[in-house]
């Protein structure tokens, strides 16, 4: 009961203030309206809820937003031949932003799509999100569907020629904003969208990803730069017959990052893929990756690949979670967690889970924490190898395995490039 009048407590005060936008078709009200209804009855997280043990959630629950200092804007595909969308403290910004055009893509501002009364995006939002609180409560993302005012709206069609690159950058140290971004990649149809930059003092995103048939998403994000950020983000998707999702995050220093993915294979032969890396370094660091995945269709493939860098005192955390439905036979679900922690004072929490309800799968997962190799590090220094430099090498060999997630190899070269970057400045 005290437990109960906590959360009350908590979301009361959270919500004191704030104001649901009120413009816009009826349709986009009444998902905000719904979406506010259902925060208000579970409450926001608390400290003691299961998905919230390892990550304390007090940054995302205060009404005063927290001051961060401005942070150089980081890098962001600059060598990437890219249609950049740019986001100023959360709002679109078009004169810094290419037009709003691609062949095979339908693109727009989530804050226009919502006005209109006839548009696709009537029967997807909230749709994935409430889906998703079905087994986990997910308050933030909730929070997310009922105050986004801005974001990004795309449909690929057909095969999008170059990436959608969403570039967030701060003018304002406290600076909060709430995104939403609704994806549709239609039968056959391809599309690769990129996130980087500095985003907000708090930011809160959201995106619900519907792929039909036999279409294909793919997602690279990069988080970095921002020392003080605080970020909440969450990627639901839902996955066709014969459809391909997959994504990569790097996370590159910020105070408190939590990364949720929702994924639904409800089409037969159809193929999940997310990973991720994270470097921390000082105590200020916690990063949270929690990811569900659920087979819900024959014949499906789906795998989870991350890695941790650690020191100072940083904390990792990963959760986990592979579902299989009764009916989802010939099920391939493969989960993998790793930390290598690069002093006595790093920590990594990890909770890897298998519910498995169908006699036909092959479902593995694994968590382990370690060290550097001190026989390939000796090695490595006895070819005369500075022992920083060949740490920084074996590092780089680590994370490897969830870069490899990252199907378009000129992208993933530029994920490396800024991990050996930013370990040759912590060195």
């Amino acid at each position: 009961m005290a437990l109960a009048q906590a959360k009350s407590d908590a979301t009361e005060a959270r919500l004191s203030g704030l104001s649901i936008p009120e413009g816009g078709a009826a349709w986009a009200r009444e998902a905000r309206h719904d979406a506010l209804n259902r925060l208000q009855g579970m409450g926001l997280p608390y400290r003691r809820d299961e998905y919230w043990r390892f990550t304390n959630p007090a940054e995302f629950l205060t009404q005063e937003t927290p001051r961060a200092e401005i942070a150089l804007d980081a890098p962001g595909f600059e060598e990437t031949d890219v249609l950049r969308v740019v986001f100023i403290d959360g709002v679109f910004d078009a004169e810094a932003s290419d037009a709003l055009e691609q062949d095979g893509l339908e693109i727009e501002r989530f804050a226009d799509a919502v006005t209109k009364d006839i548009h696709w995006v009537k029967g997807l939002l909230g749709v994935l999100e409430t889906a998703g609180q079905n087994r986990v409560d997910r308050p933030l993302a909730i929070f997310n569907t009922a105050f986004a005012e801005d974001g990004l709206v795309l449909r690929a069609t057909g095969k999008v020629s170059k990436p959608v690159h969403v570039e967030y950058r701060r003018s304002e140290e406290t600076a909060e904003a709430v995104l939403r971004h609704m994806v549709r990649v239609e039968d056959g149809a391809e599309l690769t969208l990129l996130e980087s930059g500095v985003g907000a003092s708090r930011l809160n995103t959201g995106m619900e990803v519907d792929i039909a048939d036999n279409g294909a998403f793919h997602h690279v994000r990069m988080q970095g730069r921002d020392h003080e950020r605080r970020a909440a983000t969450h990627v639901f998707a839902r996955l066709g017959q014969e459809s391909t999702f997959k994504s990569f995050t790097l996370s590159l220093n910020g105070m408190m990052t939590r990364n949720e993915v929702i994924i639904t294979l409800k089409g037969d032969d159809a193929v999940a893929h997310v990973a991720g890396a994270a470097l921390g370094d000082g105590r200020d660091f916690h990063h949270d990756d929690t990811v569900f995945v659920t087979h819900d269709a024959v014949n499906c493939e789906s795998r989870q690949v991350f890695k941790k860098v650690l020191r100072n005192g940083a904390t990792g955390v990963f959760q986990g979670k592979i579902l299989v439905e009764p009916d989802a036979q010939k099920t391939d679900g493969y989960q993998i967690s790793q930390s290598l922690l690069l002093d006595e004072d790093a920590n990594f929490l990890a909770k890897p889970e298998l519910e498995i309800y169908a006699d036909d799968v092959q479902c593995s997962h694994g968590s382990t924490s370690g060290a550097i190799d001190e026989t390939a590090l000796f090695y490595l220094k006895s070819r005369g190898i500075p022992e920083d430099k060949a740490q920084d090498l074996l590092v780089l060999a680590f994370v490897a395995e969830a870069l490899a997630e990252i199907e378009d190899e000129g992208l993933a070269e530029t994920l490396r490039e800024q991990l050996a970057s930013w370990l040759e400045r912590r060195r």
